[in-house]
């Protein structure tokens, strides 16, 4: 019997990495999820259903419809700025559509004892105040912006609930993905250094950068496994954001004196981010085989993408 993976936010970047690397297995059954049209490129080897994760009885209905042994729940509102200014919106989408999805299975699972669903759900390294790091799995959550609060929100609708779970924390995840409406760090590094622009990079903020890929991997192997808890998926190289464009400049050849350190007491915008974060990711290589690429291999990765796509 083939195993249901159904993924929310599949027109995002990790959820369209997850698709396509689900869509290949003939053990189980991928399902797509995303509001409006499916904007992957390849349409074959899956399913895809519309699916509003904010409206409660459309989630009920497609979750009846699919009955999902898996879901990895992506969809979020993660422009942190964006969730400082728009919070009704934010709640909405990181916190109230968590709920909705719990519910949804918890009904179904409440119908039919024998249904025993997994829920995987993706939160973040901003649940932290960026005192210290990296980061172990044990450490205690403390928000410094709306973003961070309300995926902290999440994090205990999910610990609440009476479903099977496990929760995927990451950070900083780059990647290039269809129909790209975001950018990501490497991509604004190398546009901006390949067109001789001066930018100022902040030396004070610490993070281990995540490959979209080895996010999807991570998640994957917690659905495999049926892992339960608190997983830390990143990658494994811990870098200041100065290090890491100073990288991506010297991965293109690129003129690293264009290249200005800067402190985020300088950066002036709407959500505070924590200083220092990045993850100790000890467990996940233990206890479910995750082994991430380095940041090098990452950019590499996502270089030879780019010209695929060209």
């Amino acid at each position: 019997m083939r195993k249901k993976y159904l993924i929310s936010g599949s027109n995002g970047l990790l959820g369209q990495k997850l698709v396509y690397k689900l869509m290949g297995r003939n053990d189980i059954i991928c399902m797509a999820t995303a509001r409006g049209e499916n904007r992957l490129v390849n349409k074959t080897g899956y399913e895809y259903h519309s699916l509003d994760i904010s409206d409660k009885q459309n989630v009920l209905d497609v979750f009846k419809t699919c009955m999902p042994d898996v879901v990895i729940h992506t969809a979020a509102m993660t422009n942190v700025d964006a969730c400082e200014l728009n919070r009704e919106e934010c709640w909405k989408l990181n916190v109230t559509a968590v709920g909705n999805l719990i519910e949804a299975l918890e009904e179904l699972k409440q119908n039919n004892p024998s249904y025993q669903p997994h829920f995987i759900h993706l939160s973040t390294d901003f649940i932290f105040d960026g005192s210290h790091g990296p980061l172990t799995e044990e450490e205690t959550p403390n928000p410094i912006s709306y973003y961070g609060e309300s995926k902290l929100a999440a994090e205990k609708l999910v610990q609440q609930s009476k479903l099977s779970w496990a929760m995927a924390r990451t950070v900083l995840v780059y990647g290039i993905v269809d129909n790209m409406s975001r950018s990501n760090i490497v991509l604004w590094a190398k546009e901006n250094l390949s067109s001789g622009k001066t930018i100022h990079v902040v030396d004070d903020q610490y993070r281990t950068p995540t490959l979209a890929e080895d996010l999807a991997d991570g998640c994957i192997l917690i659905a495999d496994k049926k892992a339960r808890g608190v997983y830390n998926i990143s990658g494994k190289d811990y870098l200041n954001i100065l290090e890491l464009v100073h990288k991506v400049a010297d991965y293109y050849g690129l003129d690293k004196s264009l290249i200005k350190p800067s402190k985020s007491t300088d950066i002036k915008q709407p959500a505070k981010r924590p200083p220092i974060t990045g993850f100790i990711i000890d467990k996940a290589k233990r206890e479910l085989g995750y082994n991430p690429h380095s940041f090098e291999e990452g950019i590499a990765i996502m270089d030879r993408q780019v010209k695929e796509m060209v």
